[in-house]
């Protein structure tokens, strides 16, 4: 009579079964169970324990999460995140916001979850949730998360649920939070534009960018965009083309923008300076900016959201005491956590757009992200979004995990 009985291995237990079994048994394939002992999840996370570049400081830590779930508590796995400019000033420790230190996922040394965006599935509740259930879609409400990981959980306080997911996907969610949500406050918050105004922008290419030519189009505005040059002419005319056909009204580079005679070709779309260029979005600053501020009309504004240049803003003193150009900046993280419940009525806003092909989202460069995958190729993919030019923004994809 054949006994079948049931073996759970370790990869270190695998030898010792060998030496049992004898060496004429059947090889033996090593799986990892997803569920772990007990029910236990198995989980990865890129953390950091100290600040610097990412290839130098991040590593991929193992490590189980509880079937037991505290009250109010989510057990969430991950399905999209994005690789965003903040994120890395955060590893590299020059952000003003920086998740705390802590030992809660059992590193050696104190860590911290790299990441701040990203879509959530809901894997399970604790009793006590009545409004979120297993296969919904969740974004984080407020920074500092940590969201390279592929299982977290989180306080129900901690997420705003995707009230409708259909039609849309983990990385058009994943990427909702940031980029449009920043474009979206910049033009509604600081100056009453009405349809027929006019912004102007550098980084027109970017994110933000992107996100404000297609809102700014869908609400009547006219927009010049600033781009940098490409490595060549047709390079360049492409972009121009791409930025246009999302509803830009002119593409410029940089070039252009500092010809002494670019404001007399404002001047001639504004129709001589009728219509008035009331806003203006900055996330380089340096010489171009100042070219972008003469660009402004009397009593336009100047929104700072970035220094992509790293090099200071420097602001004309004419335009502060004869156009009375007024200067603010605007961050999306601390904007969020004071406006929970206007984040949340925006980013469903943005999502009903995009699942009526009205918004479109940003060209990625999908990171795959399984079970076995290496930390090499998850540290490897983060550093290099620091290169220059590139095909899209990166993200992680979750799959296998």
């Amino acid at each position: 009579m054949l006994i079948r009985t049931p073996l759970r291995a370790n990869h270190g237990s695998i030898p010792a079964l060998r030496g049992v079994l004898g060496a004429k048994s059947p090889s033996l394939t090593c799986r990892r169970w997803k569920s772990g002992p007990y029910g236990y999840t198995q989980a990865k996370a890129l953390v950091y324990s100290k600040y610097g570049e990412p290839s130098d400081v991040l590593s991929l830590h193992n490590h189980s999460i509880s079937p037991s779930l505290p009250p109010s508590t989510l057990l969430l796995r991950t399905l999209a995140t994005p690789i965003n400019p903040a994120d890395i000033n955060q590893i590299q420790g020059v952000y003003p916001s920086k998740p705390p230190f802590t030992s809660l996922l059992g590193t050696s040394q104190p860590s911290a979850v790299a990441g701040n965006e990203g879509c959530f599935e809901v894997l399970s509740a604790s009793s006590s949730i009545k409004h979120l259930q297993k296969g919904d879609w969740v974004i984080m409400k407020s920074t500092n998360f940590g969201t390279w990981r592929t299982h977290a959980l989180a306080h129900e306080s901690a997420v705003l649920k995707i009230e409708n997911k259909d039609g849309l996907t983990p990385i058009q969610v994943g990427t909702v939070s940031v980029n449009p949500c920043t474009a979206y406050r910049m033009l509604k918050d600081f100056e009453t534009l009405k349809e027929g105004n006019w912004f102007i922008q550098n980084g027109a290419n970017s994110g933000v960018g992107r996100a404000a030519i297609q809102l700014g189009n869908l609400w009547g505005l006219k927009s010049i965009n600033v781009i940098r040059e490409r490595a060549n002419a047709a390079a360049t005319q492409a972009m121009k083309d791409e930025l246009l056909e999302l509803g830009a009204t002119h593409v410029v580079t940089e070039s252009e923008l500092m010809d002494k005679a670019f404001a007399e070709r404002v001047r001639e779309w504004t129709e001589g300076g009728r219509e008035a260029v009331k806003v203006g979005l900055n996330c380089v600053g340096g010489k171009p900016t100042a070219a972008l501020v003469k660009c402004l009309s009397n009593g336009g504004h100047l929104v700072t959201y970035g220094a992509m240049s790293k090099q200071p803003l420097m602001l004309p003193t004419g335009a502060l005491i004869f156009k009375d150009i007024r200067f603010s900046g605007f961050w999306v993280s601390r904007w969020s956590d004071g406006h929970p419940e206007e984040k949340k009525r925006m980013v469903d806003e943005v999502l009903d757009l995009t699942r009526q092909g009205k918004f479109r989202d940003i060209p990625v460069q999908e990171l795959k992200w399984e079970w076995g995958t290496e930390e090499g190729v998850l540290k490897e993919a983060v550093q290099g979004t620091l290169g220059g030019f590139r095909a899209g923004k990166g993200v992680f994809v979750y799959g296998d995990t």
